[in-house]
């Protein structure tokens, strides 16, 4: 089989930095360069991304696209808008794909060439207490919803891969979401109706997503406004009442550090569990009341 041509796409906002980590590993893929192209969606930064751009353009058939401050998702589809490739990969800004993540991605599609495949992110910041947890109850997620139910069901939008032809079949992310939080699991549920899903875990992106308590508290408030816009389209598109998760969930949740290695005490990593609960039901009943 030759080799699958991908558009790697990646939504970025006021972080050069991060970004510039993010392209030099991806210029260090091995994978053949003629066979993948990166596509750089600048979601209205501050300051323009040229400079950012211009030093991998040597080395990587790059472009950059801009939009008005809209979001991840509007960005995301934007970028899928305008790829050459057959197969679209997504990850973010402050991730750092390893050198065999297209290939593990293209061993998946031989597998089945209709799946939207999932990679395995790894916290990149085991010094830093909230994004360990962050990181932590995310694999927590992955168990929940794919090992433990039997079946693929939710993968994160920082380390995915898609067929381009079912990506615009389901017309990509929803952008009504308000923040950038839910509309993968959103995504996901859409996909899982008419498409197969694989889980490959060799495919690693390396996350350096620095957290505070503050910024750790933000990101799971906004997760619950997105959790109750999941739930709400959801129930809308099975015709049935709003529902969540059972008590089993939250109860499974926060037993899940003890029986997980960690650098990091895991008492404390079960107390930001529960934190990032309090968030996130303050975010969903705000949401709601909004």
């Amino acid at each position: 089989m030759n080799k699958l041509f991908f558009s790697i796409i990646i939504p970025t906002y006021n972080r050069p930095e991060r970004l510039v980590s993010c392209l030099k590993a991806i210029a260090l893929l091995d994978y053949p360069g003629d066979h993948f192209e990166v596509i750089v969606v600048d979601d209205g930064s501050e300051t323009p991304l040229d400079d950012v751009i211009i030093p991998f353009k040597d080395n990587l058939n790059i472009k950059l696209l801009r939009q008005n401050n809209a979001g991840p998702a509007t960005a995301r589809n934007k970028g899928a808008e305008l790829a050459q490739g057959e197969f679209l990969a997504f990850t973010d800004d402050d991730c750092q794909p390893n050198p065999d993540w297209l290939e593990r991605f293209a061993e998946g599609f031989k597998k089945n060439p209709d799946a939207m495949i999932g990679g395995k992110t790894i916290n990149a910041l085991d010094n830093n207490l909230f994004s360990t947890a962050s990181q932590k109850l995310i694999d927590y997620l992955y168990e929940y919803y794919n090992s433990a139910r039997g079946k693929d069901a939710f993968f994160a939008s920082n380390n995915i891969a898609t067929p381009a032809a079912n990506f615009k079949a389901l017309n990509g992310f929803d952008v009504s979401f308000p923040l950038a939080a839910a509309e993968d699991r959103d995504f996901c549920d859409r996909w899982n109706s008419q498409f197969p899903m694989l889980y490959v875990p060799e495919a690693q992106v390396n996350h350096y997503h620095q957290l505070s308590l503050a910024s750790f508290w933000r990101q799971h408030f906004g997760y619950g406004r997105g959790a109750f816009c999941f739930h709400q389209l959801h129930s809308q598109r099975q015709s049935k009442q709003l529902e969540v998760e059972p008590l089993s969930f939250y109860f499974n949740l926060l037993f899940y550090p003890f029986t997980q290695p960690s650098e990091q005490p895991k008492i404390l990593i079960s107390g930001l569990f529960f934190l990032s609960q309090v968030a996130n039901v303050a975010g969903f009943f705000w949401e709601k009341v909004k």
